[in-house]
């Protein structure tokens, strides 16, 4: 491994354990001191710090750590609450719409509810949530659930993990079969919610769950969240 390789990954670690978004790295001639090194090998390992997304040059000010995206894991028990407090963060939930509403021909199709005919009369439940982490708003679901039966405990709901409450309060458990990804420019109301510029893109991640142990459609989720914080992964 050469030189500069070394110190990037010591500064990486540095980074994870000692270093919060917007702190400012030491400088580039304490750098070298420290590890007695030439200020051009300190430099190299600064420009791989750049170019994998840990820092950012601030002309005359020095190298800004940046704020690191949150991993998410997509497996058929991956939800929001549970994927960011397994790795130390606070997450909350804010319910900004719970309704019943008509379901419509494309959420006829999603929810597979079958003939329209049979089913136009047919009422779904939907709820909006803007999910948190550290009071820094991370993403808006639109959750849509197949039947209506449950909505006397659901819009009961105000904080927390969604499907854990479906666990405790109707003993329902719910597996992932779905994962669509795709991104887009934020609507007025995402940018707004989101605190981001509009010209920021939004990852829009839409999922299907269906009754653990069954066939049963249950659910179909559409979510709009930062690209810019959090970070996608499927394992294989």
């Amino acid at each position: 491994m050469r030189i500069y390789q070394a110190i990037y990954r010591q500064l990486e670690a540095d980074i994870k354990l000692c270093f919060k978004a917007g702190d400012y790295l030491p400088p580039e001639m304490q750098l070298a001191a420290r590890f007695q090194v030439n200020r051009h090998t300190v430099r190299r390992a600064i420009d791989e710090l750049v170019i994998n997304g840990f820092i950012q040059r601030h002309q005359g000010k020095g190298n800004m750590v940046l704020h690191q995206p949150q991993l998410y894991k997509l497996q058929d028990g991956a939800h929001f609450t549970g994927n960011l407090v397994q790795q130390g963060a606070s997450p909350s939930c804010q319910v900004i719409r719970a309704r019943l509403m008509p379901v419509t021909s494309r959420l006829l199709h999603e929810l597979q509810l079958g003939d329209q005919a049979l089913v136009q009369q047919q009422k779904i439940i939907h709820i909006q949530t803007l999910r948190r982490t550290e009071y820094i708003p991370h993403s808006i679901i639109h959750h849509y659930f197949s039947d209506p039966q449950w909505w006397s405990v659901l819009k009961q709901f105000q904080y927390g993990s969604l499907h854990d409450f479906l666990k405790l309060n109707l003993n329902v458990e719910l597996k992932r079969i779905s994962t669509r990804l795709g991104a887009r420019i934020p609507t007025g109301e995402e940018s707004r919610l989101l605190q981001i510029n509009k010209s920021m893109p939004v990852m829009r991640i839409k999922t299907k769950h269906q009754l653990k142990g069954t066939e049963q459609m249950a659910e179909f989720s559409v979510s709009s969240a930062r690209s810019d914080l959090i970070e996608y992964v499927v394992e294989h």
